[in-house]
């Protein structure tokens, strides 16, 4: 049930337009499934400490996501408070070859300003669906870049409503990984150290990058991007086209015919069907091969009942 005393002080701090109860996540992430959220924020990054602040008075479990590029929400939907750093968190300034980028500023966004400032480095990320915030938090990375190869320092918020910032050594960034799950922050914005470049130089690796990806990756059906993490040693579209899973499907879930990495919605599917997908893949690369398969993509909301295949 709703609560409209909470829901009240929720438009105060980031206006009536800006929250919502009862909001379908399916509208907020790339697999486009997911339940409702109970309640559903987009705060500015001034807005973000009251907003936390006021789900601590209230006892109201809550939960940041950026573009949702990365995200497996369950079909019950998510208990609490939703809070998505995206356009009203996204603004970009550029000093000399310092970008500074706020938490729900969109990758591409980030490459394409760096690029207009003849600024490489970010190339990379350019076709990366997802937001800054997201991306610091686990060190994103295509074609041979990775965020910690750009970053100089990150501000974020503790539990505790402090901002701080951390230096790229105090983010322990690691492959698809950082400490700030670990310790509750929460991404305000991050500073990125570009070098000068070539326009024509900087516009065709952009263009190249985008030509694979168009022409490797199912673009052209709703999904996460790559589902597993790479194992060392191997490459898990690989070993989930050696299992003879490509094209493999449960419901409207589907191992693609594209790119084995990628699982995709063929249209109607259902949060159960994707992680009922993913266990039945993770369990026969397991039996095959002997290589666990660790997903990238990050669950939210109660799977507890899903039953598995």
């Amino acid at each position: 049930m709703v609560n409209a005393e909470f829901l009240g002080h929720l438009q105060e701090i980031v206006g009536e337009g800006q929250c919502h109860a009862e909001e379908s996540m399916a509208a907020h992430t790339t697999f486009r499934v997911g339940g409702p959220a109970e309640y559903y924020v987009r705060p500015s990054k001034g807005q973000v400490r009251q907003v936390i602040a006021l789900c601590q008075r209230y006892g109201m479990p809550w939960s940041v996501i950026g573009n949702g590029s990365n995200l497996l929400v369950s079909d019950k939907g998510i208990c609490g408070l939703v809070m998505e750093l995206g356009k009203r968190a996204g603004a970009i300034s550029i000093e000399g070859n310092r970008v500074t980028a706020e938490a729900g500023a969109l990758l591409s966004q980030v490459a394409g300003c760096a690029a207009s400032h003849s600024l490489t480095g970010m190339e990379f990320a350019a076709g990366i669906p997802g937001s800054i915030g997201g991306a610091v938090v686990m060190n994103a990375g295509a074609y041979g870049g990775e965020m910690k190869q750009v970053l100089t320092k990150v501000d974020v918020l503790t539990p505790e409503g402090e901002e701080k910032s951390l230096s790229v050594e105090e983010l322990e960034l690691g492959y698809r990984k950082s400490c700030i799950p670990h310790n509750h922050y929460v991404v305000l914005q991050a500073e990125l150290l570009l070098e000068p470049g070539d326009p024509q130089a900087i516009a065709s690796r952009m263009a190249e990058l985008k030509e694979r990806r168009v022409s490797k990756q199912p673009l052209e059906y709703p999904s996460a991007g790559s589902t597993f993490k790479r194992p060392e040693g191997y490459f898990a579209g690989k070993l989930i086209q050696d299992a003879g899973l490509c094209g493999c499907q449960m419901g409207g879930a589907q191992i693609s015919e594209k790119h084995c990495g990628f699982l995709v919605n063929k249209g109607h599917a259902t949060a159960s069907d994707i992680w009922q997908l993913i266990c039945h893949v993770q369990a026969q690369v397991e039996e095959k091969f002997g290589v666990h398969l660790e997903t990238e993509v990050k669950r939210m909301g109660d799977f507890s009942e899903v039953s598995m295949p």
